[in-house]
């Protein structure tokens, strides 16, 4: 797959199971229980080099729960971001969503509540030469709706070719993408 040569304006991508290691049945409640996915702090300072902003946006329905506290939230986001500028990367802003899935909030993927909120934040954005990455189809739905390329990562191929209308391009993980990503601009 073969991605434009120039500068894109933001990379968006969900927080679970695309930066961190997915808990199953289970919430990220403590920077205890955030661990990076192999490669994604490179992956994420080596993507930063083509686009103007880097932005996380994540549902986080625990705190709607009341399993975790925004604090608790505040502190998983916080070992993020200084994970990633380690490496020399960055994350310009994360974006969540506490809303419940059954309260259909705009600000909950699919819905594009939180795709305005960074736009409200960084007006530049232009979510036509923006991409999205996501392990879900909310994900990709966001995306779509805001008119991103979309990327899926980690997801089998059955789920791939039952909605390739919502999916530009697929791979195993964050950093794959940005491997050939990053070649592409070469």
């Amino acid at each position: 797959m073969t991605f434009s040569k120039k500068k894109y304006s933001t990379l968006f991508l969900d927080r679970d199971g695309v930066i961190n290691v997915r808990l199953i049945g289970d919430y990220i409640k403590t920077p205890s229980d955030f661990v990076f996915i192999d490669g994604v702090q490179k992956a994420i300072a080596s993507l930063n080099d083509f686009f103007q902003f880097t932005v996380v946006v994540t549902n986080q329905q625990g705190i709607g729960k009341k399993l975790m506290s925004l604090e608790d939230l505040e502190s998983v986001h916080n070992k993020m971001i200084k994970g990633v500028e380690q490496v020399g990367g960055e994350i310009n802003s994360v974006f969540f969503s506490p809303a419940l899935k059954r309260e259909n909030s705009v600000n909950r993927k699919p819905n594009v509540g939180m795709g305005l909120q960074a736009k409200q934040q960084f007006p530049e954005i232009d979510f036509k030469n923006s991409i999205m990455v996501g392990d879900s189809l909310t994900d990709l739905e966001f995306g779509k709706r805001l008119g991103m390329k979309t990327v899926l990562v980690a997801a089998d191929k059955k789920t791939i070719s039952a909605n390739d209308h919502l999916i530009d391009y697929a791979y195993d993980s964050l950093p794959d993408f940005a491997r050939e990503f990053v070649d592409s601009q070469k």
